[in-house]
């Protein structure tokens, strides 16, 4: 099976993708039934905030999610938040992966 993790916008922000917070556990039982998925866990890119404390919210609400979901039985290991912006916050609030492509190759060119 295809191992999978659910993106969750956890702020509602208007440019990212994702669930709603609100049907992740709808979706995550939708998944479950499906013989070729297996669920991994959850994932986010939340807007950037301008403080620490804004951030390490944000992505405690993914982490109360995961745990919330864990403890309905699901058995998920995977918990993806966090980019080289804001990975202390992610981990201080429990990610097991971040994304840094930024910090070890430098920021995008614009796309034209």
């Amino acid at each position: 099976p295809l191992q999978v993790c659910l993106q969750v916008n956890t702020d509602a922000g208007p440019n990212k993708s994702g669930v709603h917070v609100s049907e992740v556990i709808e979706l995550a039982k939708a998944v479950a039934l499906l013989p070729q998925l297996t669920l991994r866990g959850l994932m986010a890119i939340p807007e950037p905030y301008p403080s620490y404390q804004e951030t390490l919210t944000s992505h405690l609400l993914l982490k109360e999610i995961f745990n919330d979901l864990n403890a309905q039985g699901f058995q998920l290991d995977t918990l993806s938040m966090g980019m080289s912006a804001d990975l202390e916050a992610a981990i201080e609030a429990g990610s097991t992966m971040v994304r840094v492509g930024s910090a070890i190759f430098g920021t995008r060119a614009p796309k034209n």
